[in-house]
């Protein structure tokens, strides 16, 4: 007898799929927080040092934003896997990828400065387009499928 997929074990399957990912990520937030420290834009970092004053939206540390983030992504990653929060969970993956745009040009935009060095202007100008499908994704996992 063959199986057929529904609409509902497709989602689920996306769903699990992206959680995957952001529990990856979030991992990554905490093992190599240096390698995400280009995607905090400056106007969003404190500096404690003193040595210039802090815009208003200067609130955390690059580290901290680090953290937060991923903070955010592993729960985000729990919020898709429960089918019950799973529409709100997809919503903020929409929004989170989309505001990860602005960190995202940030880092190529210095990347392609000149201390940008050429790994740096190939990894953020590829970071950068990847965000259009994972947006999108989050978006289509706000559907809960057809029912069989």
């Amino acid at each position: 007898m063959p199986f057929r997929w529904s609409g509902r074990a497709t989602q689920t399957l996306s769903a699990a799929a992206m959680s995957a990912l952001l529990l990856a990520s979030a991992g990554k937030h905490f093992r190599e927080p240096q390698y995400l420290d280009d995607l905090v834009p400056d106007v969003l970092c404190r500096d404690d040092s003193g040595q210039g004053p802090n815009g208003p939206l200067a609130v955390l540390s690059r580290q901290e934003w680090v953290a937060v983030s991923g903070l955010l992504e592993a729960g985000a990653a729990v919020g898709l896997l429960v089918p019950a929060t799973r529409r709100a969970a997809a919503g903020c993956v929409t929004v989170m990828f989309t505001l990860f745009l602005a960190g995202h040009a940030d880092a190529l935009r210095k990347a392609c400065g000149p201390d940008g060095t050429p790994g740096q202007r190939r990894a953020h100008g590829v970071r950068l387009p990847l965000q259009a499908p994972l947006i999108l994704w989050a978006w289509s996992l706000r559907n809960p499928g057809r029912r069989p």
